[in-house]
């Protein structure tokens, strides 16, 4: 029988610093750091969806400069080509060769802003280093760094001049989120304080954050709470308000972020908190809409309603 791994002191101890450190960085959100971390942990990306002006970039720039690895930025527009994201080959005069320079999307960390204004094309780019942690240029399969994290905006509220992600993009994405504005204590500190004296955060201690990842698919996810994720997952499958459920790759998504997710929680095996703690962000992007009411079958206000409905309604082991 499969036991639960146990937590070293000192991965419980990186990670609740890592998770603080953020949190002073971008206050008032706890939450939202919390998932971001643990879509770290389980080895997925983040797609932030907002108004401008929220703190995307600030937790991006956060989350980069905490875990201690490389970072770049790239900022997407219409006419960005897949050169611009992956590198180009380039003819040496003094060695008479062809010679690759990679472009920024070789980085641990990658904050692809405003990525729905990319061309599909260059969208297309971006998909095949997120799911391969590799990318194809002039014939060659280049490795990315490990780890790679792709931490990628959007506003959703505009519609000219963008390309909406597709569902096959979408699912790339191990976490959909929506920031949401600060509440009146924390909006109200920061008019009284100056926001660029925020503290910029320290790397946490690098062995340890190896070690966290290499824990998480460690954690034991039993019979139970098995049984209990692919009960929430079939259950998009046959619900009347949805044309399109969860597939097997959300399954396992789920799976993967509740193991991260006990982790932080300082546990080795998974309960069905951790599952409820992730499923909306998880599967929510996953889904279709059948009301045509919903714009693309993507709402992702109406999706996660959807959503909170089946995670209630779906019965919780003992």
């Amino acid at each position: 029988m499969t036991r639960a791994a146990a937590i070293p002191s000192e991965v419980s101890q990186t990670l609740t610093q890592l998770e603080r450190r953020v949190c002073d960085a971008l206050p008032g959100k706890p939450t939202i750091v919390r998932l971001c971390l643990v879509s770290f942990m389980a080895r997925g990306h983040v797609l932030l969806e907002d108004v401008p002006g929220v703190g995307k970039t600030t937790l991006a720039k956060a989350l980069g400069k905490s875990l201690g690895l490389s970072q770049k930025r790239v900022q997407f527009t219409n006419d960005f080509l897949p050169s611009d994201l992956l590198g180009v080959s380039v003819y040496s005069a003094q060695t008479s060769e062809f010679q690759i320079r990679k472009g920024p999307v070789f980085t641990h960390v990658l904050l692809a802003d405003e990525l729905n204004r990319a061309s599909p094309r260059a969208q297309s780019a971006l998909l095949e280093a997120m799911s391969e942690s590799a990318v194809s240029l002039d014939g060659q399969t280049l490795a990315l760094p490990n780890p790679f994290f792709v931490i990628a905006t959007q506003n959703p509220l505009e519609s000219a001049g963008v390309f909406p992600l597709p569902e096959s993009q979408l699912d790339r994405f191990l976490m959909r989120l929506r920031l949401g504005y600060p509440d009146a204590a924390v909006e109200t500190q920061l008019l009284m304080n100056d926001p660029t004296a925020l503290p910029d955060p320290a790397p946490v201690d690098q062995a340890s954050l190896t070690q966290a990842l290499a824990l998480a698919p460690d954690i034991l996810l039993g019979q139970a709470c098995a049984d209990y994720a692919y009960a929430i997952v079939a259950r998009t499958r046959t619900d009347r308000d949805l044309a399109a459920g969860a597939s097997p790759r959300a399954s396992i998504a789920l799976a993967r972020a509740s193991r991260a997710h006990a982790m932080f929680e300082g546990r080795g095996f998974v309960t069905p908190d951790d599952i409820r703690a992730v499923a909306l962000p998880v599967l929510a992007h996953r889904i279709k809409a059948a009301s045509s009411k919903i714009l693309g079958g993507q709402n992702q206000a109406a999706l996660l309603e959807i959503m909170q409905r089946i995670l209630a309604s779906t019965p919780i082991p003992v």
